[in-house]
């Protein structure tokens, strides 16, 4: 089998090579194939690659670098996207122009994420064309963020072999049922209410011998303050919703004082990694030994995720760092896909269903089963109207943000910014777009 990973001069690229050398994974992939458009980038994660320990007996697949997209494709059983349009320098900017107005700075959600998305969609839609040209059997499991929106856009060239992944929910519910004495069962989500959007949704239940657990959870707040997501909203917050929000959905919650923690650091999230990473591919090429410089910088960047929303100098807690993260969820969907190993796993999906209240078409993050025949979204309780809303107001602006990029329509990505529940004035959403098209000249070009 040959797995080809679009962006494969990515940081996160050796977590998912380790995992598919050492393992339950291991020797379900022959051959894997990294592509990017820098070859520098490329040669600098080949050498981390190379360099990995693992156990006695792992299997490591054959490994190529190619920088032909084309090239690399040919004969691909799956792919795994995993591409950031503007690099690091172009997340500065999304942060930076929000901020300027006043407004949240942050990758995926808000201005910065709208920005984002009208860069990613055009590529990952050109990646999607050379897949249905060149390998159209391949599946495509997408890490390109923003995820709902760009697994949205791609499932218009290559439908329902589109699967979207984020391990923020995954993250959520594997902590909250710790906590909880909820023991999960491997390849199962029986009992797991979860519902959302990709970076936007709830935990709303862990049922367990017939009874729900997650209130006894939400009634105890030295429990809630031993993972993330408890630390991150406090008591109160959970109780009044009667759910565990997803870590992102702190943006939301705490609108004000994500603004101000961000407008005053020293620098963005965006501008760390930025500066972590001019000099770490470099470094990569000439270290006497990558993995070791490539291990720290990624405790680094772990230790620094969502800052803004802990208190100041609070770092993760080692248990949040833990577990298997996006590569065994990519991986757990792959097998699935590949062998006919049915697994139960929170995905981007079309919802086809699962939430009545929603289009057929959006894509949701919620529990599915997966199988070679794909990803089918798990029945799913209703949503509560406060959820509801919160869902179909970003699904408006997520459906303007795929229309401005699939057809060069700029009044639809001004509709988006309008639209977006954090952008709070028509004035700001207008100012928004002209600053980004001035900092990016391409996507002033673009709509031409």
């Amino acid at each position: 089998m040959k797995l080809v990973i679009v962006g494969g001069g990515g940081f996160r690229v050796p977590l998912v090579y380790r995992a598919l050398s050492t393992g339950q994974f291991a020797g379900l992939i022959d051959q894997v194939v990294l592509h990017d458009a820098e070859p520098t980038r490329l040669d600098a994660i080949a050498r981390v690659l190379h360099t990995m320990p693992l156990p006695a007996g792992s299997s490591r697949p054959h490994l190529e670098t190619v920088t032909r997209l084309d090239a690399a494709l040919v004969g691909a059983d799956v792919v795994f996207s995993a591409i950031r349009s503007g690099g690091a320098a172009g997340r500065v900017i999304d942060e930076r122009v929000a901020l300027a107005e006043g407004l949240l700075g942050q990758e995926t959600v808000g201005a910065g994420g709208i920005s984002y998305a009208l860069r990613s969609v055009p590529q990952m839609l050109a990646v999607a064309e050379s897949m249905r040209r060149v390998c159209p059997d391949a599946w495509l499991i997408n890490f390109t963020n923003p995820a709902g929106m760009v697994t949205r856009a791609v499932q218009g060239v290559l439908g329902d072999t589109v699967i979207g992944i984020c391990d923020s929910a995954s993250g959520l519910v594997s902590r909250a049922a710790h906590a909880a004495g909820v023991p999960l069962r491997e390849g199962s989500l029986a009992g797991v209410d979860y519902v959302g959007l990709n970076h936007l949704g709830w935990l709303r239940g862990l049922t367990f011998d017939g009874a729900d657990r997650l209130p006894e959870l939400l009634a105890d707040p030295q429990r809630l303050a031993s993972f993330e997501e408890g630390r991150v909203f406090g008591p109160d917050l959970p109780q009044l919703l009667r759910a565990i929000p997803n870590e992102y959905l702190f943006y939301y919650y705490f609108h004000r004082e994500a603004v101000r923690s961000l407008a005053g650091s020293a620098e963005t999230r965006g501008a760390f990694l930025h500066r972590q990473q001019e000099g770490l591919y470099t470094e990569l090429l000439t270290a006497p030994e990558p993995f070791a410089v490539w291990e720290g910088a990624r405790l680094a960047r772990e230790e620094g995720y969502l800052s803004e929303a802990r208190p100041d100098a609070a770092v993760r807690d080692e248990a949040d760092l833990a577990g298997g993260g996006y590569e065994r969820i990519a991986l757990a969907a792959m097998r699935a896909l590949l062998t006919g190993q049915t697994t139960e796993l929170i995905v981007n999906v079309r919802n086809n269903g699962a939430l009545p209240s929603l289009p057929a078409d959006a894509v949701v993050e919620v529990p599915a089963r997966l199988d070679r025949t794909g990803a089918t979204p798990l029945p799913a309780n209703p949503l509560a109207p406060h959820q509801l809303g919160l869902m179909a107001q970003v699904l408006a602006v997520e459906e303007a943000v795929v229309q401005a990029a699939v057809h060069a329509d700029r009044d639809a990505a001004l509709r988006a910014f309008l639209l977006h529940p954090l952008i709070d004035s028509a004035h700001a959403a207008t100012r928004l777009l002209r600053g980004y098209e001035r900092e990016f000249p391409d996507l002033a070009a673009f709509w031409e």
